[in-house]
């Protein structure tokens, strides 16, 4: 159907699975039941849905002009029993990508600068906050502006969730496959020091699986747990690991750019339930030495509709499809690069130095095997184990998907799987590679792996580098505690 300019006040009404325009041109479905949802729960649960920020966004703006005239208050209206309900899209409170190159003084140098971003909200992704119904989030699409010299009206190739989307919905069409992933987020709730900043001291002491320790944070769990499910995620699973304060809470797995906004939202629930508990989420990847730190393991698989490719073809239950072959000889060959993306943080490494806490260092695969970067955990999907709690998933998992992606096409055979130790492995004279072992050398490894920095298009690769070089630079150009106990008192 065509629009036309609405009269002063009053709300357009998309029909049933009507297209709507989107900015630079093309049409975007938006369903009946997707509005629907916007306006229901509206009506029901937010009375009174306030913006966060001041004035109506761009991002707002958008989808005014998607759905009606943008000199007036656009609404959504729908049916709610028998009550017509028209709500202010200009009230949402809107929850987008950020582009943090945006505030820096020299983006100039990075790339060329966006003028303005344009945030287009997925209605079916209207989701009020159980802990404040007032305010909602909302997910959204960014595009570049329309008056923008350079590709106007583009997509916004520094929106790291866009890609992701794009990058699954690329790989579907060329191959019928798609990824499904499930994290495992680690993290450690910390005491709260006086003036309310994080003490680096756990709630907890380090026991693993020990079922008194995770009495102690079993009310914290339970309003995670709460709201996790008031969000829509699926919690399946939960327990105490073995670091001060460390827990891992597990929600199902599920198509990987949906897995990535659940991750995001299981993080923002867990700083809430922190600040109404008097406690802190840390996602730090290595707080503390000497014990293990924050993983967030991403177990993967590949589907074609609703079956698993990467299940057994034989009878060797250990050994996946040779599609899952190929995926995880892709994933072995780009290893190095793929570090610089699942370990983004100088501070990841420490994870990786202090040895025996299960933090894989070395580039191989088996089934059950800890001490490898990838493990066959089950029949039908694998543990990629070099990734930490501060992990970027929409970057993640879109390297993820473009490494075996790579694998497939070149048909890279990752050798047998190590049944051993790996570290007897190498003993008995097995030639194995070792994953970069500090941030500048997993960056130097992906400035060299096109097929990585593919999966970070454009300005996001751009945005990336320039940022971990800068943090990688910064801390180089530190004097540290280290360094001071080390060579204060040294006479050469």
């Amino acid at each position: 159907m065509e629009y036309q300019d609405p009269q002063p006040g009053a709300a357009q009404v998309p029909e049933p699975a009507t297209a709507l325009p989107v900015p630079g041109g093309g049409r975007t479905v938006i369903s009946e039941n997707a509005v629907a949802k916007v306006a229901g729960i509206a009506a029901r649960s937010v009375p009174g849905v306030y913006s966060l920020g001041s004035g109506p966004s761009r991002a707002l703006g958008a989808f005014r002009d998607a759905v009606g005239s943008s000199d007036h208050a656009a609404g959504v209206r729908a049916e709610v029993g028998e009550t017509q309900v028209a709500v202010d899209i200009d009230l949402v409170a809107l929850y987008g990508t950020p582009l943090h190159a945006l505030a820096d003084q020299i983006r100039a140098a990075v790339y060329a600068a966006v003028e303005e971003l344009v945030g287009l909200p997925e209605p079916e992704t209207f989701q009020p906050l159980p802990w404040d119904p007032k305010v909602a989030r909302v997910w959204c699409i960014c595009f570049r502006n329309r008056e923008e010299r350079e590709d106007p009206a583009a997509f916004l190739t520094s929106d790291c969730r866009g890609n992701l989307k794009r990058l699954q919905a690329n790989f579907e069409e060329a191959t019928g496959l798609h990824l499904r992933a499930g994290t495992e987020p680690e993290m450690m709730w910390l005491e709260l020091n006086d003036d309310g900043t994080p003490a680096v001291t756990g709630k907890t002491k380090p026991y693993c699986y020990h079922i008194d320790q995770f009495s102690e944070l079993q009310p914290i769990i339970h309003k995670v747990i709460e709201y996790g499910q008031k969000m829509g995620l699926d919690m399946i699973q939960g327990d105490h690991e073995d670091a001060p304060g460390q827990i891992e809470l597990n929600f199902n797995f599920d198509r990987a750019e949906q897995t990535a906004d659940n991750l995001s939202t299981f993080r923002q629930i867990c700083k809430q339930v922190g600040r109404e508990m008097g406690a802190f989420p840390c996602f730090m990847p290595k707080p503390f030495m000497g014990v293990s730190a924050n993983g967030c393991h991403h177990n993967i698989s590949l589907w074609k509709g609703d079956e698993n490719t990467f299940m057994p073809e034989g009878e060797d239950q250990r050994k996946p499809s040779q599609i899952g072959l190929y995926s995880i000889g892709g994933v072995l060959e780009h290893l190095g690069a793929l570090t610089a993306v699942t370990a983004s943080t100088v501070n990841s490494y420490r994870r990786l130095w202090d040895t025996g806490f299960w933090a894989p260092v070395f580039a191989d695969w088996g089934f059950q095997n800890r001490t490898t970067a990838l493990r066959v955990s089950a029949p039908g999907r694998f543990e990629y184990r070099s990734v930490d709690s501060a992990v970027n998933p929409y970057l993640s998992l879109a390297a993820l998907i473009k490494t075996m992606d790579d694998g497939i096409n070149r048909k890279l055979d990752p050798g047998e799987p190590e049944e051993r130790n790996i570290y007897e492995a190498m003993e008995a004279g097995k030639d194995v590679k070792k994953i970069p072992m500090t941030f500048g050398d997993a960056l130097d490894a992906l400035d060299e792996d096109e097929v990585v920095q593919s999966a970070l298009p454009d300005e996001m690769f751009k945005v990336f580098r320039h940022y971990k070089r800068d943090e990688w630079e910064r801390y180089c150009a530190q004097v540290s505690d280290w360094d001071v106990n080390e060579y204060l008192d040294v006479l050469p």
